[in-house]
């Protein structure tokens, strides 16, 4: 396959897959006195997993938004909390490991609380995450 060609595919491929979790902050954050371009440090590497993981990933990854039931802001981070009822262990451990390929700068925490009534995903990591993961995962700002 010629490289234009498995281009024009690969940009297919990936805006078929909608939001590509690419930088929180695609333009400059700030140019320093010496004209050197700072960028994000939070960004995925789209080319960690294949298409159809791709395209796995982002199933999983919608419906853990739409079944997630409550939000909890911590220190360095958001814990997503379910209903084992709406998203099973398996299916949370499988997103954790699709997602550690690409995005290498979270650290992730799976808990099965409340004699298993209560299943939770934190997502934590160094300074400035929170802005990365309300932006990404849809999180309203608390007030």
């Amino acid at each position: 396959m010629n490289k234009k060609l498995f281009s024009a595919i690969s940009m297919f491929v990936a805006t078929a897959y909608g939001t590509l979790r690419m930088p929180l902050q695609a333009a400059p954050k700030h140019q320093n006195q010496a004209n050197q371009v700072q960028r994000s440090k939070f960004y995925c590497n789209i080319k960690a997993l294949t298409p159809a993981e791709r395209i796995s990933h982002k199933q999983l990854t919608d419906k853990l938004i739409a079944v997630r039931t409550d939000t909890v802001e911590t220190a360095n981070g958001y814990e997503f909390q379910f209903s084992p009822s709406k998203i099973t262990i398996a299916e949370l451990a499988n997103w954790v490991a699709a997602e550690g390929k690409c995005c290498l700068f979270f650290d992730f925490h799976i808990d099965l609380e409340q004699e298993g009534k209560l299943l939770c995903l934190r997502l934590t990591g160094t300074e400035g995450i929170k802005p990365y993961i309300r932006e990404e995962f849809h999180v309203s700002q608390s007030k």
